[in-house]
């Protein structure tokens, strides 16, 4: 079955992320079938560790239909000599779903702030209930002679995307379109509340 095309802008954002753009462009294609794409962010994550390096791409779509299309791209390459592996989530949400959508704007020197400056940092956070993870830590207890099993203590978190785009490390641009992005997002939920 033939992919529909991604918009020009969208196509370019996801080739200049430079990671696995062919792969990237593909599956969402494939997630968002006919929608038309009213917004759209991409953004790329690199960490370092000691001896390794992780990439993580995240696009966010949203289209018609009412809907937020969030893709992630992880890299999977255990060790440096190993064949190269990814791994893609996808998921489709309502924009009726979504509870929250905080934005967060940084500003560098805020003493010289000057009305219409662009902030220096945008963070992106939303909520909804499309999944949530476990953890558990052992439950200590207060004697340390005790040797007991007191079992596990498990707190429940909500699987929430946070994005956190700064201009030294991602570009003003990144900042920008990120900003812009939120927005429109913002706009159509309360639209669909």
């Amino acid at each position: 079955m033939p992919n529909p095309v991604l918009p020009a802008e969208l196509a370019l954002d996801i080739q200049r992320a430079g990671f696995y753009p062919q792969l990237v462009a593909d599956v969402m294609g494939q997630q968002l079938g006919e929608r038309q794409i009213l917004s759209h962010y991409v953004h790329v994550e690199t960490h370092f560790g000691y001896d390794d390096l992780h990439r993580h791409i995240t696009v966010l779509v949203l289209a018609e239909g009412n809907v937020l299309a969030a893709l992630h791209l992880n890299d999977l390459q255990d060790e440096p000599q190993s064949a190269a592996r990814a791994s893609v989530a996808t998921e489709i949400v309502p924009l009726s779903k979504i509870d929250s959508c905080v934005v967060t704007t940084g500003y560098d020197s805020p003493q010289q702030y000057q009305p219409g400056q662009p902030p220096s940092e945008v963070t992106l956070v939303l909520s909804w209930a499309g999944g949530a993870r476990m953890e558990f830590l052992p439950n200590l207890c207060d004697d340390p002679e005790c040797e007991a099993d007191h079992g596990y203590l498990a707190t429940h978190i909500a699987e929430d995307l946070v994005l956190r785009i700064a201009g030294k490390a991602d570009g003003q641009r990144a900042v920008d379109k990120a900003l812009a992005f939120s927005r429109k997002l913002r706009d159509a939920i309360l639209e669909n509340a």
